[in-house]
């Protein structure tokens, strides 16, 4: 893109520069990433578009600003906002006990010894709550996380995987089956909490999950490519995903990625069984942007209001017991976010000390990414959105995230917002 005059919207254009710079030295020309699409929102104003590499280097296909991408867990917030509209119209509480919507949950222990054929179990301190399973505070875990035994029961019974888990019933039922990992409120563990809110999310409004999200949410904002799917008039948009280790590692070599999802045999090109709140949308550029900027405004875009400005304000806030940060109370093995200076709030993590991550950033920004490392923050103090997709897994592969904090930030010459556009 061109970087005509000095300034746009209290960033500097020299510095906004060194940001597409940035990711095609390092990233894209460098082989780490097939192509980036990266976007920068100040002040009503879209002051970075940068479109960079391939959607899919075995077919050359260059990436382009519409090209449709796994967002993974970038899904959170989304299945979030759908939740906080139905605390709105007051047909959930967010304490509400889960087993309100879900009686086979109501007698749910917590892991006290053996395996999954021989589990022990006791009573929680208490029930697990709405707001438990928006914070990941639900006891509940990941597969993935390969920590426990109980962990290992996901793994064993396939529970959250988006290709061979079923479905978000069979989900439900599986769960009812096994022990939590700890007493809801005690700890922080990334989980499939999220899921468990869509079935709830699809029971409340008597809706499926997946029509309750396009009727309430992608069709008013405009969302026109999010869905759970590709269908076919789309899938030449489609990126391929890549993979370079496994969720939660850090690459240490000079490997390079191998193709993970071929967007042409890809799983995506059918709607799904199991419909995953927790991490199976697809989405574009534009509209992951609507979605920011609706969070932006307090929960209003183009004459569209999805949630009031106290609900946004509410589910920004730590929500973290006794208002510490991830380190006090974390027993996660992975996440899609660092950890000192962090909080969590209802389907987001948001900083509360920016000296303590030892990045740029202000307090009260609001942030979360995908495991194909993607990642999305709202800096309401500065008036700033900043979006950035790429295919590629692990999310922990490289500091992409942090870097790109550090060249956005580093490129504002004029501080705080003169109010949300």
């Amino acid at each position: 893109m061109g970087w005509e005059g000095k300034e746009i919207q209290g960033l500097s254009c020299e510095r906004l520069a060194r940001i597409e710079r940035f990711l095609d030295d390092n990233y894209v020309a460098a082989g780490k990433l097939a192509g980036t699409v990266t976007q920068v929102w100040r002040r009503g104003e879209l002051a970075v578009n940068s479109v960079l590499g391939l959607a899919d280097r075995e077919r050359q296909t260059p990436m382009a600003e519409d090209s449709i991408f796994r967002i993974y867990s970038m899904t959170k917030p989304i299945t979030s906002v759908a939740v906080m509209m139905l605390v709105e119209e007051c047909k959930i509480a967010l304490d509400d006990p889960v087993s309100k919507y879900i009686p086979a949950w109501e007698k749910l222990g917590v892991h006290a010894g053996g395996f999954m054929e021989s589990f022990q179990t006791r009573a929680p301190a208490r029930p697990m709550r709405v707001v438990d399973l928006l914070r990941h505070t639900s006891g509940l875990t990941y597969g993935f996380q390969q920590n426990t035994n109980v962990d290992a029961a996901y793994r064993k019974l396939k529970l959250g995987d988006i290709a061979t888990a079923g479905t978000l019933e069979d989900m439900i039922e599986k769960l009812a089956t096994l022990p939590l990992e700890f007493s809801p409120g005690e700890a922080w563990n990334y989980s499939v909490s999220t899921d468990v809110l869509g079935y709830i999310v699809g029971k409340v409004s008597g809706i499926a999950f997946e029509d309750f999200l396009k009727t309430r949410i992608f069709d008013p904002l405009g969302m026109v490519d999010t869905a759970f799917y590709v269908p076919p008039e789309k899938l030449s948009r489609f990126c391929a995903c890549y993979a370079i280790g496994t969720l939660g590692s850090k690459v240490v070599s000079a490997q390079a990625p191998t193709l993970q999802d071929d967007p042409r045999t890809s799983s995506y090109r059918e709607p799904p069984a199991f419909v995953s709140g927790g991490g199976g949308l697809v989405s574009t550029a534009a509209d992951y942007m609507r979605f920011s900027r609706m969070l932006l405004r307090g929960g209003e875009l183009d004459g569209v209001r999805l949630l009031g400005p106290k609900t946004v304000e509410l589910m920004t806030a730590n929500h973290l017991p006794g208002d510490v940060d991830l380190p006090r109370l974390s027993r996660s093995m992975f996440s899609e976010a660092n950890y000192e200076g962090v909080g969590f709030g209802l389907g987001f993590a948001t900083t509360l000390k920016p000296a303590s991550t030892l990045t740029p950033g202000s307090a009260g920004d609001f942030f979360w990414g995908g495991a194909a490392s993607t990642f999305f923050w709202v800096d309401p103090r500065e008036d700033l959105i900043v979006l950035f997709l790429t295919q590629l897994l692990p999310s922990s592969a490289y500091p992409v995230r942090r870097q790109l904090r550090t060249l956005v930030y580093s490129a504002i010459t004029e501080c705080g917002a003169r109010g949300a556009r």
